[in-house]
């Protein structure tokens, strides 16, 4: 699979994929055409043929619905079709298509529900601007309240493609169908709770389109990446593959360690955990495989930095709200070595953030949940990829800004949206261990970006192996079975 197989568009781009599909020579009425027959396909690939409301809007969307509800019908369904609006209004593809549907077509409200044992939601696509109101939020309303499956077309209406946001209402489908490439308001939450299965149909726009557009936000998946992924050499041994430091506070022992477990099986060559005195007889004795060093004194930290060989550092996890982990944050990032920063070594400079950022001189990985984001970064305004994207773009870090929908986003303007971690990852010390794995992963040599996106996929796939019960040691001992599962994408191209 290429790169841009997992490129996700905005509405805005996804126009410009059409326009630039329709100046190469395809008809916007074949588009549509094939649009509303994989809506068709679709249905009829999950249920047997039934009473069918086609809920149809005045725009695209509507046509594509027109097209759906012709097949269904000449495919023996009892089809009803509402429009929102009047049909003489239709210009372009959709009133092409709309001609094309010789039965009756009735105005659009929610007593085009009754008696439907499917819907088709063709009222509003991807790129809705304004919040549904009207007979229309009525309709999408009432598709919620009464339960009725349905098939969306693009996106649920009322689901804004770019963001994931809710504009007014939206009901939940049992399965979306989009075209061509899935949009980020397919992964961000909430739409992810709202799309369903997610169907993506070819409808015949060829990917050269995308020299053109140049997406920038892709669904996190291995062929981001798996092409740099740093598999172990045979000519290699435990000081190329990386040393990775890692720093442990004095009461909140676990969360270390889980890192330092976690960079040692992702294949960091070397794993040091330093430890504040008082606290290294917990580390030590708990850790095989792992170098446990006391720090007695502030400056013992310092001394460990000394050595160049531990190239990639990761401060926060337990770490506490101290003067010595700001000290210490600040002397790693110095170093110009590759630095993670996480939890504790991120609300400690909520007072100063600038002071944090000023101090980002190498590479940088940060990896906040939304609390920490937001002390660190302020509420801000919009969606969580944007807001991430600002972030990166003001800190010059990478940020990992985790949850169900976690983004990774560079200072470049670059965008993942991750849509492989089961719910079971939501466990305390989850976020150590996948911490730990991005450490590893830059110890190895991977850029910043790429060690990101690889430990986020690979911490989703770890969980998602180990099934139900999961804690966070589970993750780290299902590692080696994401590695083999991930090896064995390497012939395919990283299409799972």
């Amino acid at each position: 699979m290429r790169h841009d197989d997992f490129a996700l568009l905005t509405p805005a781009e996804m126009a410009a994929a059409d326009r630039a599909a329709v100046s190469g020579g395809l008809s916007g009425a074949a588009l549509m055409e094939a649009a509303g027959s994989a809506v068709a396909q679709a249905a009829m690939r999950r249920w047997s043929p039934r009473s069918v409301a086609v809920l149809c809007g005045p725009g695209n969307n509507g046509g594509d619905g027109f097209v759906a509800a012709r097949h269904l019908a000449a495919a023996g369904w009892r089809v009803r079709v509402g429009l929102l609006g009047d049909k003489a209004k239709l210009t372009g593809d959709a009133a092409h298509h709309a001609a094309l549907w010789r039965s009756a077509v009735e105005p659009l409200t929610p007593a085009l529900l009754d008696g439907a044992a499917l819907a088709i939601d063709a009222i509003f696509g991807a790129g809705l601007s304004r919040p549904i109101d009207g007979v229309a939020g009525e309709v999408i309303a009432a598709l919620a309240a009464r339960g009725v499956p349905s098939v969306a077309v693009d996106v649920p209406s009322g689901l804004d493609g770019a963001t994931g946001e809710v504009r007014g209402a939206a009901a939940p489908a049992a399965v979306t169908v989009t075209f061509f490439r899935k949009k980020p308001g397919h992964l961000l939450l909430p739409g992810r709770l709202l799309c369903g299965e997610i169907e993506l149909a070819d409808i015949g726009i060829p990917a050269a389109v995308l020299d053109g557009i140049r997406p920038k936000t892709h669904e996190n998946a291995p062929a981001l990446w798996l092409a740099i992924y740093p598999w172990p050499r045979l000519d290699g041994h435990k000081y190329r593959r990386g040393h990775a430091l890692i720093a442990g506070g004095e009461i909140m022992t676990g969360a270390a360690r889980l890192a330092a477990r976690a960079s040692a099986r992702i294949g960091a060559g070397l794993v040091t955990l330093a430890a504040p005195s008082a606290a290294w007889p917990v580390y030590a004795a708990a850790l095989t495989g792992v170098i446990v060093r006391p720090m007695a004194r502030a400056e013992d930290f310092a001394e460990l930095l000394g050595d160049i060989r531990r190239n990639a550092i990761l401060l926060g996890p337990g770490g506490g709200m101290t003067a010595a982990t700001r000290h210490q944050v600040l002397a790693a990032l110095a170093t110009r070595r590759a630095v993670v920063l996480d939890a504790d070594a991120l609300t400690i400079f909520a007072d100063r953030p600038e002071t944090l950022f000023a101090a980002i001189a190498g590479p940088c990985v940060m990896t906040p949940h939304e609390g920490e984001f937001t002390r660190l970064f302020g509420a801000g305004g919009g969606d969580k990829l944007a807001r991430a994207r600002a972030a990166a773009a003001r800190s010059g870090a990478v940020i990992l800004l985790k949850g169900a929908d976690s983004v990774i986003a560079a200072p470049d303007g670059r965008a993942a949206i991750n849509a492989n971690a089961p719910p079971d990852l939501a466990t305390a010390g989850s976020g150590d261990v996948l911490a730990g794995l991005v450490t590893g992963l830059l110890a190895q040599g991977l850029e910043p970006f790429a060690a990101a996106a690889a430990a986020c996929w690979i911490h989703g796939e770890a969980a998602r192996t180990f099934g139900p019960g999961l804690v966070a040691e589970d993750i780290v001992e299902s590692i080696p079975a994401a590695l083999r599962f991930l090896k064995g994408l390497a012939g395919t191209g990283g299409m799972p």
